[in-house]
This record gives C-alpha cells, sequence and structure tokens, in this order.
C-alpha cells in the first residue's frame, strides 16, 4: 500500500498541471509587468522630443528623416516641438536647434 502511493505512475499528470497551472501564471505574469516597467521607464528628458517608448521612438524619427529628407523632417520636428528639439537619427541621440 505504502508503495502505491509513491508510484508517480499512479498520479494524474493532467489534473496536477490544471491544477498548479493558474497559481504559476499569476506571479509569472506580475513578475513579467513588473520587469516591462522597469523596462519601459525614462527618465524624463528637459528637451522636447519624440518619446524612446521602447526603441520605437528612434525608430520612427530616424525612419521619419529617411522618408521626408533632413530639411522636410527638421521643419516638421521644429512645428512640432519648438526651436530646440532632441530626435534620433540612425540609433543616436541629436539634437535640432533652429529659429
Amino acid at each position: 500500500m505504502v508503495l502505491e502511493t509513491l508510484n508517480p505512475m499512479h498520479y494524474n499528470i493532467t489534473s496536477l498541471v490544471q491544477d498548479t497551472m493558474p497559481v504559476a501564471t499569476v506571479p509569472i505574469l506580475l513578475l513579467m509587468c513588473f520587469l516591462f516597467l522597469i523596462w519601459n521607464h525614462e527618465e524624463t528628458s528637459s528637451v522636447p522630443g519624440p518619446g524612446y517608448c521602447m526603441g520605437i521612438g528612434p525608430l520612427i524619427s530616424h525612419g521619419r528623416f529617411l522618408w521626408m529628407g533632413v530639411g522636410n523632417a527638421c521643419n516638421y520636428y521644429n512645428k512640432t516641438y519648438g526651436d530646440f528639439v532632441r530626435v534620433w537619427i540612425s540609433g543616436e541621440e541629436t539634437f535640432i536647434i533652429s529659429k
């Protein structure tokens, strides 16, 4: 009788997985949300410009310069954010100063 209870084939593995899955999922999801918030957190800059937003901001900024050209993109950012703007070109932070 003791050997029967210790036999791993005696238990149905699907019932164990269904019972433990929701209990294990909640802490993992909370940990992932916490890590996502830390990863997405950025220090706010005093210079206006498009946000970083997990690297999407630099991709959009660089794409705008490639698509519109330097002159039109600079005019767009100056109209949107003002005379002193922070943008990303080729992954590097670049400042546009104009009047």
